[in-house]
């Protein structure tokens, strides 16, 4: 798909071939401007694809060999929007029931009022339907946005940075209960998110989106421990790079020492190495072990449940380490790194990966 704007020609979408299941929520992941948006805008009927088919429960709703573009409203697909898209000088119920009563296929008034007493059941705000919209808290906005898409009894329902807009904690209470929600009545979510700890609290399946493009697709522990390339690997979730040259099989030379790596195979390749933090162990004393090396703690910073340390080597790179339990005294300390949980990437531009040295 591509936009048309002053600088020429934008490719906003390249090669997109996904297959969502039913009853499940699949999360589009990435930043600002990879296409997550775009995507869902084109499933939703908002943007109209240059090319390729789009099928929605077995039916074609847009494809342009065969001149086909069904719009919006007849898609049968919910939107929960960033903004919510309130009306403030309508009630609860008068949101909720703005899309049945707007509908094409006229609905009784009975059936109107039915539909929005369960959707708002569903979402927990029975006995709100007379409350103005101004008076509702943020999150009960987002309930009722939920409502509102639900109501409608959609095929699939589309979410767009739905809780962006809420405090952390409260976004974490949402979350968990949009999942259980949305798994109870079995409707299939297509879910748009910056948030790579909100994509795997909420995913069954994720799609990773860069500059248009889907770099993977699979189960949040996937793309966490097995990313396919450096884009993905540095994106979810905290990273220790180190460079390296592979010269034995299993063995890297790295900048801080010899390295054991079980995926280290092609002799004589120049690397980057990809090490979570959570994959390094550390302690005050030796142990011997291989894929072990000397430090010095320079700086502990507790955050709760965990610890997150920054241990100075001798070659002056620092590594990240996340720790559980009592903290450990800044100092002298040892960093052992599990040579299954090291990631070898085989491309990448060293003059990027300068930057996170």
């Amino acid at each position: 798909m591509k936009f048309h704007t002053k600088q020429g020609t934008v490719q906003a979408l390249q090669g997109i071939d996904l297959q969502v299941e039913r009853g499940e929520i699949f999360v589009l992941l990435g930043r600002s401007g990879s296409g997550k948006t775009t995507l869902l805008r084109c499933l939703a009927g908002l943007e109209k694809p240059d090319t390729g088919q789009i099928s929605l429960a077995g039916k074609v709703v847009f494809s342009d060999c065969e001149r086909i573009f069904v719009p919006p409203q007849e898609r049968e697909l919910g939107m929960v929007f960033q903004s919510y898209a309130i009306w403030p000088h309508l009630t609860v119920f008068e949101n909720v029931a703005l899309p049945l009563t707007q509908a094409k296929r006229k609905l009784s008034k009975q059936v109107v009022q039915d539909r929005v007493r369960e959707a708002l059941q569903l979402v927990q705000l029975e006995g709100l339907e007379k409350r103005p919209a101004p008076l509702l808290s943020g999150g009960q906005q987002q309930r009722v946005a939920l409502a509102r898409a639900l109501a409608i009894k959609p095929q699939a329902l589309l979410m767009d940075e739905p809780l962006s807009n809420l405090d952390a904690r409260l976004r974490e209470d949402v979350r968990s209960e949009l999942r259980e929600l949305v798994k109870k009545i079995g409707v299939t979510v297509l879910y748009v998110t910056h948030d790579q700890v909100e994509a795997m609290a909420l995913a069954d399946r994720t799609a990773m989106m860069d500059h248009g493009v889907i770099l993977q697709v699979g189960h949040p522990q996937e793309l966490y421990h097995q990313p396919v390339n450096v884009t993905v690997a540095e994106f979810f979730g905290s990273v220790n790079w180190l460079e390296g040259r592979i010269t034995e099989a299993g063995v890297i030379k790295t900048e801080i020492g010899t390295l054991h790596a079980d995926s280290a195979s092609s002799v004589g390749s120049q690397v980057v190495i990809a090490i979570r933090p959570e994959d390094i162990q550390l302690s005050a004393s030796p142990s011997g072990n291989a894929n072990e090396f000397e430090g010095e703690i320079v700086s502990t910073t507790f955050l709760g449940d965990y610890s997150l340390y920054q241990v100075q080597t001798r070659t002056s790179k620092r590594i990240l380490k996340k720790a559980m339990g009592s903290p450990i005294a800044p100092g002298k300390a040892y960093f052992q790194i599990s040579k299954d949980r090291i990631r070898v990437f085989y491309n990448r531009e060293l003059s990027s990966l300068s930057r996170k040295a």
